[in-house]
């Protein structure tokens, strides 16, 4: 799809590159960047738009490690797997006077369409190019074709003036110029240096900052820098920012921390063995936690026949009027029926109910909070003697023995496949994505999934770790929903590739499930130290480009050895869980309240505590304290005692005095909770959100604000379930098919 059309080596490890991406490049605007991953589970890249032509767009990369390196390997005719953009904010470009535009060694690229739009809107051009020596000056004659004046800097004098850029500037200011306004691109010590230099000068400057990005669509916090008074996302934010703003000594830290993780490798993982737990429900075999703990291998291995024919005796088949599991299930699947007929054999009827109510069962089955939901409500368990029907290893088991069968059958399931009645596009392919285009699709609409990463999936693929939720599980379950006909459009990030507008125009209505994924981080005292996480952008790490095959794949992630982790939910849960499996010797888990007020699954609190993980009750981090290179070296958390209830009806934690208590950690993960990611809203202003900023929905239609234009999941609730998103999604299918027929002959 990412075409290379034409690969050209500037000089020794610098590459150009015209990649076809029509998309990005109706789009781009000077300033902005793509992420690019050269193949399946690569590291994401960022990288400036040079230039654009037609349906194509100029990259400019050097090899600097593995990834560039595979990159630099890619020939004419070949392709990228992935390029995602135009990503981050356009420059601001207008009529200033004289400008200066300063590009030091690989920043001499995204410089470029910066001093050409400057130019076309009238400005006087000065360009100062740097590099280390005359081989490494790159672009040369495409500056001066266009800049009034370049100076050439060079290290070590072998061209142009021997010095850095900041001697060129000094130089331009002592020749009489008069500058009103500068950008600055190129490595960070050079952007710092650079800045300071045009303070002394008098001239405000302009720097592009790319620190460590994962996602590059401020999902995961991983680019966060102090400018001014706040933190900024780079990605989102930026990439540029007021130079003398920029905490520049915060920044230099960070850009370092990963330089041990690059010459690590990953330890040989163990086999494990089953081991029975659990009463009165049928025991679910489990690898050991002693084996499980050093592997991220699906944790519980499920029912076999026997098993599942067992449990699904406990079930006492409720009379209607009793019928209460249901009432749980946000999806309304009809429990009782699915149950039935695994007592009596028909597991093919049993599928055949189950996938009726639910598009995504062997993803349920594993990771709905069963006990909270349909569980929660179960006859038997009410009793006070039994525990409930185990449903949800139920609604595993069926929906991994349906998988396995529609491997076998060369037949496949028979729906309404014309698509005939509308098209529909979602953006987002969460769950509620997912949910919302099967059911459309399932009534004979044509749909298409806009996706923002590489791979579909949502926080399915990029927030619930392996040994929860196995990837080919995800990944078969959305091979289903592309089987009714759905097609799936990923490194679409909507807003920027594509605008709203343009949907608008092409679709009949829109479905927003782009769930709530702006990171919440605690704003304490060093919480921009190296080895400060947010669980975002851990998580993405881990689960989506699989770091902990590191080296064998290319994303690094930390591996403390003391871990703290704030949070007492699911992803605290499996935040911690996975920094042990990484090779930490410790990890603890701090909450602000007690036990018993923790939102984290039952099953996931007990799988951790078997698997060493500890826990400290009534404990709040106040700080973070590091040593002189900016690294981690330990969390000082406050004490806490729990007042009188607010209003939500939790009791408040309240500091005790004098109570702190100082941790040793090398990394820390703050799992506090996720906030609306504003790239779509950004570019959607007539939504109207609600005080918490996500967006304002009819609870029964999900409806928003626009006609035609329907949201779910996340983004509206903030973070919740699998399955209530996916509840989300069968609201929505329904009422966009609503409004549609609806219209049909008043148009």
């Amino acid at each position: 799809m990412f075409v290379i059309s034409e690969k050209v080596e500037l000089t020794k490890g610098v590459f150009s590159l015209w990649v076809e991406a029509p998309k990005i490049a109706k789009h781009a605007q000077p300033g902005q960047f793509v992420i690019v991953i050269a193949e399946e589970d690569g590291e994401r890249i960022p990288l400036t738009i040079v230039d654009q032509k037609e349906d194509k767009i100029r990259l400019i990369f050097q090899v600097v490690g593995k990834s560039t390196q595979k990159m630099s390997e890619i020939e004419n005719g070949d392709s990228f797997a992935h390029v995602v953009g135009p990503l981050g904010m356009p420059s601001e470009i207008d009529y200033y006077g004289n400008v200066l535009l300063i590009g030091g060694g690989i920043g001499v690229a995204p410089i470029y369409p910066i001093m050409k739009a400057l130019k076309e809107k009238g400005n006087r051009v000065i360009s100062i190019l740097g590099a280390r020596n005359a081989d490494l000056v790159i672009m040369e004659k495409e500056f001066r074709q266009i800049a009034d004046k370049v100076i050439i800097t060079t290290d070590d004098g072998s061209k142009g003036m021997k010095g850095l850029v900041t001697n060129g500037m000094k130089k331009i200011v002592a020749e009489g110029e008069k500058i009103d306004k500068a950008w600055a691109i190129g490595p960070v010590i050079m952007m710092k240096f650079a800045t300071k230099t045009a303070q002394e000068l008098g001239f405000p400057i302009i720097v592009s900052l790319n620190p460590i990005m994962v996602d590059g669509t401020g999902m995961c916090g991983g680019c966060r820098v102090t400018v001014g008074d706040s933190v900024k996302f780079a990605c989102v934010d930026g990439p540029e920012f007021n130079g003398e703003l920029v905490e520049w000594d915060e920044l230099l830290k960070r850009l370092g921390q990963y330089k041990v993780e690059e010459k690590s490798s990953l330890e040989e993982k163990k086999r494990r063995k089953p081991k029975k737990i659990l009463k009165n429900k049928v025991p679910v075999k489990k690898q050991p936690p002693e084996v499980r703990k050093n592997n991220f291998q699906e944790v519980a291995y499920g029912y076999c026949l026997e098993e599942a024919m067992m449990e699904a005796e406990r079930c006492l088949q409720c009379p209607d009027q009793t019928y209460n599991c249901i009432k749980g299930c946000p999806v309304g699947i009809d429990i009782r029926g699915f149950i039935r007929e695994i007592r009596e054999g028909n597991l093919s009827k049993s599928a055949e109910i189950l996938k009726s109510y639910n598009n995504l069962p062997a993803i349920c089955g594993r990771v709905c909070p069963q006990e909270n939901q349909c569980e929660g409500l179960c006859t038997l368990g009410k009793t006070g003697a039994f525990e409930p029907v185990a449903i949800g290893r139920l609604e595993r088991f069926v929906a991994d023995w349906e998988r396995v069968q529609r491997k076998n059958e060369d037949n496949k399931d028979t729906f309404n496949l014309n698509n005939t009645k509308g098209k529909i596009a979602v953006v987002g392919s969460g769950p509620a994505g997912l949910t919302t285009a099967a059911d459309l699709a399932k009534m004979g609409y044509y749909v298409k999934i806009f996706e923002a990463l590489n791979k579909p999936g949502g926080v399915l693929t990029y927030g619930i770790p392996e040994f929860r939720l196995p990837k080919d599980i995800v990944f078969e379950e959305v091979e289903y929903v592309k089987s009714l006909g759905v097609e799936i459009e990923t490194d679409v990030v909507v807003g920027k590739t594509i605008t709203v507008d343009e949907l608008r125009e092409e679709y009949d209505a829109i479905f927003i499930g782009t769930g709530a994924g702006t990171p919440k981080f605690l704003n304490i005292p060093g919480e921009n130290l190296n080895g400060v996480y947010s669980s975002s952008e851990f998580l993405t790490r881990v689960n989506l480009m699989k770091a902990y095959e590191f080296p064998f794949v290319d994303t690094p992630v930390k591996k403390g050895k003391n871990v703290v982790v704030v949070g007492g939910g699911n992803v605290a849960m499996d935040a911690s869980r996975s920094a042990l499996r990484l090779g930490a010797e410790n990890v603890t888990v701090v909450y602000r309240r007690s036990e018993q007020e923790m939102p984290a699954r039952r099953e996931e609190y007990e799988n951790a505590v078997e698997e060493g993980i500890n826990f400290m009750w009534l404990t709040n981090p106040i700080e973070c304290s590091g040593d002189e290179v900016g690294n981690l070296t330990s969390v000082i958390c406050q004490k806490m005692k729990l007042g009188e209830p607010d209003s939500s009806g939790r009791r408040r934690p309240i500091p005790i005095e004098n109570s702190l208590v100082e941790i040793p950690a090398d990394l820390f993960i703050v799992a506090i909770g996720q906030e609306s990611n504003k790239v779509l809203l950004n570019a959607f202003p007539e939504l109207k959100l609600n005080k918490w900023g996500y967006i304002e929905a009819d609870p029964e239609t999900l409806a928003t604000s626009i006609e035609g234009v329907y949201a779910g999941g996340d983004i509206v609730t903030g973070a919740a379930t699998v399955i209530e998103a996916m509840g989300a999604g069968k609201k929505a299918a329904k009422a966009i098919d609503d409004y549609i027929s609806s219209r049909v002959g008043k148009v």
